[in-house]
């Protein structure tokens, strides 16, 4: 997996100094992998998006957030309309502790009130971790982190 990484930056005009981690979300195994520029730091399980709500690509960190509020989306809205229509930050918003939020796209890697969720695939899209776990990636990710989900 590691050489499609590679591969992949290469394509998008990356080199390995362009970048000092980079991430990698495997949504068979359910895990996520985090390499800073020595290599492998930290492999977490995590929640993955619903088989019918799947995504794969490579995006950059480009924002993070402590305690993120929540505000569901139309589509969510219309498959439950009985989510709330916003959601401060804290303990009981589904976004948990900490949100890494992924290019230009409705997508997160987050925390979850939810801890029973991880290893599943029940997501909107996002891709949920244990709110202790999310913490920790979060004080060791850079905006700009590349991310892969496969």
């Amino acid at each position: 997996m590691r050489q499609l990484v590679f591969s992949l930056l290469f394509l998008f005009g990356l080199t390995s100094t362009s970048f000092a981690a980079w991430i990698e979300i495997d949504t068979r195994s359910r895990t996520l992998t985090f390499y800073d520029d020595d290599g492998l730091v930290r492999t977490y399980p995590v929640a993955v998006p619903r088989k019918s709500l799947q995504w794969k690509g490579t995006h950059t960190v480009t924002r993070k957030t402590e305690w993120p509020s929540w505000t569901p989306s139309k589509k969510m809205l219309k498959r439950d309309p009985s989510l709330p229509r916003h959601m401060p930050g804290g303990p009981d918003n589904p976004l948990g502790a900490r949100a890494l939020y992924l290019g230009d796209t409705l997508y997160r890697i987050h925390g979850n009130n939810d801890p029973e969720s991880i290893g599943r695939a029940v997501s909107s899209g996002c891709i949920r971790m244990r709110n202790d776990d999310v913490i920790e990636l979060y004080n060791m990710v850079p905006i700009g982190t590349v991310v892969t989900v496969y």
